[in-house]
């Protein structure tokens, strides 16, 4: 393990880029300048508490009571009924769809339009659970949001607290919102008039997940439904209100420190209510989520208070760090702004023992995707946060190595397939895209560069060891050797990282050769510095790639387009993946060089032709990162604060039409991207801001 960013630094074995010495950069102050305010209640984007691997998402009361945000937990999933339909009632049932794949059927795990019952039932399980929904009980009235005043809220960054307040029939109501440091526990504490006669409580209630679809239902589940069971047990004060659901329990226990007592659940409902019995005019209320039959230490609102403090204090002091308060430009405020925000959101949402998909909402059933792990995580390295990547990385890969390789067996290939739409299970959603996308094959080899150029030890190389060589014995594998051309190449059928083409006619797509060609080079640096012997199959495949498709002067999506750069065509939508072949990825180690001319023309060719209200999320900072490498400073900052890659208020990234929102790999990749502008990359450090911003960095270490 690397040491804990709960430590004043983070050893590292290459020299960090350091503009900036030690305490001259006042890291409260920046963090606290960026504290987000709210007076009403967003309906997409709740403030939230956390730790990574739990969030509770609150309105502007600072709990649940006028908005349903979910309550979530990494060991939080939830599975429907299985299908009844005759031949379609196991997992086992499902066979899946065979295509023409080189000569010879391959069978692809996609939705079979014989067997759809067990084929949806796939795609939607299991899916996250909302575990509570915790709010204010204003004595059974019909109270709105409009009916309080002088509403106000702000999060404290640097200590993980939430301070609401707003006044009712004349009261003054004050909540303060923490969580846990170490364990699915939030902490909430009451203060108002209301609490002593009787008029103000707090409920507790409990959905049965929805089976809507992917995006129809953002915030998991349905109140007041059937289905499932809940019960009451309190001893003096303290309670546990088991929730029963198909073959999912769990457990939601509290305790508080006034009298008080609960009462319910209501008729036809799963919600409880805890009023207090007393004449005390504030409550302080510890709530600890387990499954059934754990038995975790439940933590007291002083000790939630005191970690959350300390932990959030630790994280800004430790790691890397950028200050453009020196700047007078209103872009530096913004990228600065966007800078803390998105720190904070992604260690609650995404810094967890599983890949990330987010805490906030249930976009995907809550499901996780492999290919865009790179996006999400990367960002904790850049950072030197190495101790919130260890929690998912690399056991994650580990945890689906056997079911990766069975699924690379079946479809007659060596090494291990890495899936796409996954959950804990290992299983890869069934879809056409899910099954023929390649791209998140060689994300092991960037994980592990990227630590051993800050971890160079045997122990590093060990721990990867075991996930890059059958990653890249697939790689080797799936390469089909081109007898016409002496050339192996990527497809048919397949999809590329835009996934808007015929699969059928994609064939050596350019990113996706530049990536396999990174990825092998890797995997061969990996074995020859344990004085291993490489396997010649790599070798072979590595050195005799199909070369990167051109159209003219410019790089093209794949070998054989037509009419690659023709304004609105699919060809110049979705993803531009094309600026990730010199800007995630960097220049080839093998092989031929890179044409700088086509490199450059690429990107400009992009930038005017392409369709723009297409692109979304990790697209604008992949741009970026490539006119980063080519120079251009200025047009990376456009990129990264283009109006279109939005961020609200709080800091959440915007989603748009085609994923929901918030959209954390717009975060995580910004992230990304601003740590190459701060650190830069290897025969470039940095830093690499505009000149009259005035920036300071420290902690960095060169990117690849």
């Amino acid at each position: 393990m690397h040491l804990s960013f709960l430590s004043t630094s983070i050893i590292c074995l290459c020299t960090p880029v350091v503009v900036a010495i030690n305490n001259q950069i006042d890291r409260r102050a920046i963090v606290r300048a960026f504290n987000p305010r709210r007076n009403v209640s967003s309906k997409i984007s709740p403030m939230q508490v956390g730790n990574g691997n739990f969030a509770f998402g609150v309105d502007v009361t600072g709990l649940q009571t006028f908005s349903p945000f979910a309550t979530m937990s990494t060991w939080g999933w939830h599975n429907h009924s299985l299908p009844t339909t005759p031949g379609q009632t196991s997992v086992e049932d499902f066979v899946g769809l065979d295509w023409w794949t080189h000569g010879r059927l391959v069978n692809y795990n996609q939705p079979n339009p014989a067997q759809d019952d067990i084929s949806q039932w796939l795609i939607q399980n299991p899916s996250r659970l909302n575990l509570a929904r915790i709010g204010l009980s204003f004595d059974g009235e019909d109270t709105t949001e409009d009916d309080l005043q002088e509403k106000t809220q702000e999060l404290d960054l640097w200590t993980g607290k939430i301070s609401s307040s707003f006044k009712h029939k004349g009261a003054i109501v004050s909540v303060e919102t923490w969580a846990d440091a170490t364990s699915d526990s939030v902490a909430i504490l009451v203060k108002s008039e209301l609490l002593a006669n009787g008029s103000l409580g707090i409920f507790f209630d409990f959905p049965l997940p929805s089976e809507a679809t992917k995006f129809e239902d953002p915030f998991v589940g349905l109140f007041k439904a059937s289905g499932h069971n809940t019960s009451l047990r309190q001893q003096n004060q303290s309670a546990i209100i088991r929730h029963d659901l198909n073959e999912t329990s769990y457990d939601v226990s509290f305790n508080w420190d006034s009298k008080a007592d609960v009462d319910g659940p209501a008729e036809g409902t799963h919600r409880y209510v805890l009023r207090l019995s007393g004449r005390e005019k504030h409550i302080a209320l510890a709530v600890t989520f387990s499954p059934a039959g754990k038995r975790p230490k439940l933590p007291v609102v002083e000790q939630i208070k005191a970690a959350s403090t300390s932990w959030w204090t630790s994280f800004w002091n430790s790691g890397a760090f950028v200050d453009l308060s020196g700047a007078t430009s209103a872009d530096a405020s913004e990228m600065q702004r966007r800078i803390i925000l998105s720190q904070y959101l992604t260690v609650v949402n995404s810094a967890g023992t599983l890949p990330p998909q987010g805490l906030v909402n249930n976009g995907w059933y809550g499901k996780f995707h492999l290919e865009m792990v790179l996006w999400h995580l990367l960002h904790f390295a850049r950072w030197n946060k190495y101790s919130l990547l260890e929690r998912s990385m690399p056991h994650v890969y580990s945890d689906f190595l056997s079911s990766s390789i069975e699924r690379a067996r079946l479809q007659g290939y060596e090494g291990a397939r890495w899936g796409k739409m996954t959950d804990p299970t290992g299983r890869s959603a069934p879809g056409e895209i899910n099954s023929l996308l390649v791209w998140q094959q060689p994300h092991p080899m960037y994980f592990a560069e990227v630590e051993y150029r800050s971890f160079p030890t045997t122990s590093t190389l060990k721990k990867w060891d075991a996930i890059l060589t059958p990653t890249a014995d697939f790689m080797a594998s799936y390469a089909f050797y081109n007898a016409s051309t002496g050339a192996y190449d990527l497809g048919s059928p397949m999809y590329p990282v835009s996934e808007n083409t015929n699969p059928n006619a994609t064939i050596n797509p350019a990113f996706e050769l530049a990536y396999w060609r990174f990825g092998l080079d890797v995997a061969i640096t990996w074995k020859e510095r344990q004085s291993l012997p490489v396997p010649s199959k790599w070798i072979e495949v590595r050195d005799n790639l199909a070369p990167l498709p051109l159209a003219g002067d410019t790089f093209a999506l794949y070998e054989g387009i037509q009419d690659m750069w023709v304004p609105n065509s699919t060809t110049v939508t979705d993803h531009p993946a094309l600026s990730g072949v010199f800007g995630l990825l960097p220049p080839p180690k093998s092989g031929p060089l890179l044409n700088m001319t086509v490199v450059q023309n690429t990107a400009a060719r992009i930038r005017e032709t392409w369709t723009w209200d297409s692109v979304w999320g990790w697209d604008f900072p992949m741009l970026a990162m490539n006119v980063l490498r080519l120079g251009d400073v200025d047009q990376a900052v456009s990129y990264l604060l283009d109006p279109r890659f939005t961020f609200d208020e709080a800091g959440y990234p915007g989603g748009g039409s085609r994923v929901p929102t918030p959209y954390f790999p717009g975060s995580s990749s910004f992230l990304l991207a601003v740590a190459m502008m701060a650190g830069g990359w290897d025969g470039e450090p940095g830093p690499h801001f505009p000149e009259a911003w005035g920036a300071k960095v420290e902690g960095f270490v060169p990117g690849l």
